[in-house]
C-alpha cells in the first residue's frame, strides 16, 4: 500500500504521519519524487481501507494499494516514477536510471592476471566505459573448469581501479565471501545461478553495495523480481536488473536467447534501472555488438560487455568476449544510437 502526499506536504506533517503508522505496526518507507512524497507501507495492510487511510491528514491525496506481489520492486510502489541508483567510482558517480545516460560496463569473465587486468581496464575505461567487470569467483558448469582466482583475484581488481578510475563489479557466490567482495567491489553481482539463492539475497540486501541481480536461465520475469524483492525487503534500494539471457529448445547457434522484449516489460512493472548482458546472451562475439544496438536502440540503462585482450587464450568465455579493438570501435556505434535515444553523456568541452 501507498499513501501519495499533495505537493508541498510539510516534512512535520509527513514525518507525524510515518511516526502514526509506525504505531499500527507498519513500517512507512518515505520515498521522494521530482514533485511528490510517497509513503510505502510494508506489513499487514489488507484489511485497511484506504478511505479511512485518506482522514489521517488532509495533505494525503491518495491511497492506494499495490496490487502485485513483488511490492518495493513494483513500479506502483513508487507512484510510477523510475528509480535510479547512484553509485560513487574513483572517477565520480555514474547514475542508473531511465533519465541518465547509458552505463558502459566491461571486461573480462574472469580475473587472470594483474598485467591482463590492469591493461584491459585502461583500455576499457579510453573508450568510455564506467566499470570494470571481472570474476575473482567464478560458478561453473563443470566441476574441472577454472573457477576463479578468489580472494587474490579482489586484490587486482582493485590495482586495476587504482590504475584506470573504474568503478568494479564483481560476483559473489557464497555468504562468506561477500564482506570480503563488498570491501573492494563498487557493485555486488548475483549470478543468474544464485538468482533464487535466497539466503544469499537477503545477505547482499543487509549491506550497503548496490546490488547487480542477473536473471536465472530459466527464470520468469516475476521469478525474477521477487528474487528482487528480496533484496529490497532485506533494506537494500539499490538494485539493478540484469537480462544475461534465457535458456530455451534451440541452443545451436546462440548460447542463450537473449530477451530484448524484457526492456519494455519491465518498464511496465518496476522501477528498478535495466541492464543487458549480449555477450552471454549469445555466447558469440560476432553477434555481440547488433545485440547491443538493439538493447540501446530497446532503452536499456546499462550495457555489461565482455572484453579480453587475447579472446582465443581466455580461462573462461573466450568466445564471446571482444578484443580491446572490437570494444573501441563499437562505442562510437552505440553512442549514435544512444544520442538518438537521448541516452548519450556528451563529454566536457576543453577550452584552449
Amino acid at each position: 500500500m501507498i499513501v501519495v502526499m499533495k505537493v508541498g506536504s510539510p516534512e512535520a506533517e509527513v514525518t507525524r504521519i510515518s511516526e502514526e503508522f509506525r504505531q499500527w505496526g507498519l513500517e512507512p518507507e518515505k520515498i521522494v519524487g521530482k514533485h511528490k512524497v510517497v509513503l510505502g507501507l510494508v506489513g499487514e495492510t489488507a484489511t485497511l481501507d484506504p478511505l479511512q487511510l485518506r482522514e489521517i491528514s488532509p495533505w494525503i491525496e491518495d491511497v492506494l494499494r499495490v496490487e502485485q506481489p513483488f511490492k518495493r520492486a513494483s513500479l506502483e510502489y513508487r507512484h510510477g516514477e523510475p528509480g535510479e541508483v547512484v553509485i560513487p567510482t574513483p572517477s565520480g558517480p555514474v547514475t542508473f536510471g531511465q533519465h541518465h545516460p547509458l552505463v558502459l560496463i566491461a571486461g573480462p569473465c574472469s580475473v587472470e592476471n594483474e598485467a591482463m587486468i590492469v591493461e584491459t581496464a585502461v583500455r576499457v575505461k579510453a573508450a568510455g566505459a564506467h566499470f570494470l567487470r571481472g570474476g575473482a569467483y567464478k560458478p561453473r558448469t563443470s566441476p574441472y573448469a577454472f573457477q576463479g582466482h578468489g580472494e587474490s583475484a579482489l586484490e587486482l581488481l582493485a590495482a586495476a581501479r587504482e590504475a584506470s578510475g573504474l568503478g568494479i563489479i564483481t560476483e559473489v557466490m557464497d555468504t562468506a565471501d561477500l564482506d570480503k567482495v563488498a570491501e573492494v567491489a563498487d557493485i555486488v553481482q548475483v549470478g543468474a545461478r544464485n538468482m533464487q539463492n535466497f539466503s544469499l539475497l537477503k545477505k547482499v540486501g543487509a549491506q550497503d553495495k548496490p546490488v547487480f541481480l542477473k536473471r536465472g536461465m530459466s527464470a520468469t520475469i516475476a521469478e525474477w523480481l521477487m528474487a528482487a524483492e528480496y533484496i529490497l525487503a532485506a533494506g537494500n534500494p539499490n538494485v539493478i536488473l540484469c537480462e544475461r539471457g534465457i535458456r530455451t529448445h534451440d541452443r545451436q547457434y546462440t548460447r542463450n536467447t537473449l530477451d530484448l522484449s524484457v526492456i519494455p516489460v519491465l518498464r511496465t512493472l518496476t522501477h528498478l534501472p535495466i541492464a543487458i548482458d549480449p555477450s552471454h546472451g549469445t555466447g558469440w562475439a560476432e553477434y555481440v555488438p547488433s545485440m547491443a544496438l538493439a538493447a540501446v536502440a530497446a532503452g536499456t540503462d546499462a550495457l555489461m560487455i565482455e572484453v579480453h585482450p587475447n579472446p582465443p587464450k581466455a580461462l573462461s568465455d573466450g568466445p564471446q568476449s571482444l578484443t580491446p579493438e572490437r570494444f573501441d570501435r563499437l562505442v562510437p556505434e552505440l553512442s549514435q544510437i544512444a544520442k538518438v535515444m537521448g541516452r548519450w553523456a556528451e563529454p566536457a568541452t576543453v577550452l584552449a
